[in-house]
């Protein structure tokens, strides 16, 4: 299977902006297109790439004054997330973790494990622990939590998404990721596209989605709280980035003030 995926991104400023931008797909994700799937601008301009810290390929460019639009349009291969194996995937002992994973552990700004440490191992304490645990919590986010276009916020934290059980894609992700750290699983936020991949999913966003990926038995493991659990063999995820949690994946970021007038993202099944 192929997913047809893009976006068409347009912002008006009022004078040269520096902007950032999280535009493409993850490096990891490269060998899996079939068209090129660049980003490109208009009017035209020059653009500079580079990876960061988490490994996501990130843009950055200036927008003139007035109107930029950024688009991309591609097709990609169809990739099945990670399963375990028959007897699942075990939790790896903290002084085991590489390096660069222990961070995936730690509270952030939108996942206050210091606050709802308690919580959680009333909640998920007596769970077999591993991939069993993992999938308590993306179901327990799932169950708990109403989804509501209407309650988005920018500034909501999973504190917040855990006293008002109301939110969008961000807040159930943040919310399960910040149980899983507290669990002493290492998580991480994921962003990119969602397309449905049958007749019966409803529910595949007409913007960019979020999911979390665990590390265990040595990898990393996809689950949506907001799809009720495990992403094991699902192949409608095309990943863009990974952080922290949403602060570090923002699609762009200006550095002064813009207006977003336009926005569209699209993931097909083909």
């Amino acid at each position: 299977m192929r997913i047809h995926a893009g976006y068409e991104i347009a912002l008006q400023c009022a004078t040269p902006t520096p902007l950032l931008g999280l535009l493409s797909v993850h490096p990891s994700r490269i060998a899996d297109l079939v068209s090129t799937g660049g980003v490109t601008r208009e009017p035209a301009g020059p653009m500079q790439s580079f990876v960061d810290a988490f490994g996501n390929a990130c843009t950055r460019l200036t927008a003139p004054e007035g109107l930029l639009k950024l688009r991309t349009d591609f097709v990609i291969e169809a990739k099945p997330s990670l399963a375990p194996g028959p007897g699942g995937a075990a939790e790896v002992p903290v002084e085991q973790l590489p390096d660069a994973v222990v961070q995936y552990l730690l509270g952030s700004r939108y996942c206050e494990t210091d606050k709802l440490s308690s919580a959680a191992w009333s909640l998920f304490g007596s769970t077999p622990r591993g991939y069993a645990r993992a999938q308590a919590i993306a179901r327990y986010v799932q169950e708990q939590i109403t989804f509501d276009y209407e309650y988005a916020s920018a500034t909501r934290s999973a504190c917040g998404v855990y006293r008002d059980r109301r939110g969008v894609w961000r807040d159930f992700v943040h919310l399960a990721v910040t149980f899983c750290r507290c669990m002493n699983i290492p998580a991480r936020y994921c962003t990119g596209y969602r397309a449905a991949t049958d007749a019966s999913d409803t529910d595949a966003p007409t913007d960019f989605a979020a999911w979390m990926e665990v590390f265990l038995d040595g990898g990393w493991y996809a689950f949506g709280p907001r799809d009720a659990g495990s992403l094991a063999g699902n192949v409608g995820h095309v990943l863009m980035a990974t952080g922290r949690d949403a602060a570090d994946v923002p699609i762009y970021t200006t550095f002064g003030p813009s207006e977003l007038v336009g926005f569209r993202v699209f993931a097909d099944a083909m």
